[in-house]
């Protein structure tokens, strides 16, 4: 079994606006349905530099963490750290690891390119977590998400 999800997807947006909307998470992310703390979440942050956090938000204040950057190159390439175990709870031990790159196929369009790697991590829950992430509420429906909002963000 591959230890890896890998997406892509074309977006009508220059790789600047499409690196800059999955950065913004709040905007695109599904938080009433994909968040891990607590409390409601109101949103969802990446801090922009290596070492940053990516957390999430409650509505009382609280913040939960989602993981780490690793590499933060706008307008290409940005790597996080997945702190989350297979129970869905925050877990700073795990870390699997999220790539997204972005491609300019042309000065309006992008090819995204998203990889979930090191799900053995997760142990004899591998294949359980791969298929979640590999499946329509994991990454697929969540670039789906991100593509309209980024799209409607560069006005395509």
């Amino acid at each position: 079994m591959s230890d890896s999800v890998k997406k892509s997807i074309l977006v009508q947006a220059p790789a600047e606006v499409a690196f800059r909307v999955f950065t913004q998470f709040k905007n695109w992310w599904p938080l009433d349905s994909h968040h891990i703390g607590k409390a409601k979440a109101i949103d969802a942050k990446i801090e922009p530099k290596v070492g940053g956090r990516w957390y999430e938000i409650g509505d009382d204040g609280s913040e939960c963490d989602w993981g780490h950057v690793l590499a933060w190159e706008p307008g290409k390439r940005i790597h996080l750290t997945w702190e989350i175990d297979a129970d869905w709870k925050p877990d700073p031990s795990m870390k699997s690891e999220v790539e997204i790159r972005f491609i300019a196929e042309s000065p309006t369009t992008t090819r995204v390119e998203l990889e979930h790697r090191r799900l053995e991590a997760f142990g004899g829950r591998a294949a359980e977590i791969k298929g979640i992430l590999d499946s329509e509420g994991g990454w697929n429906g969540l670039l789906q998400g991100f593509k309209k909002i980024a799209e409607q963000k560069s006005g395509g």
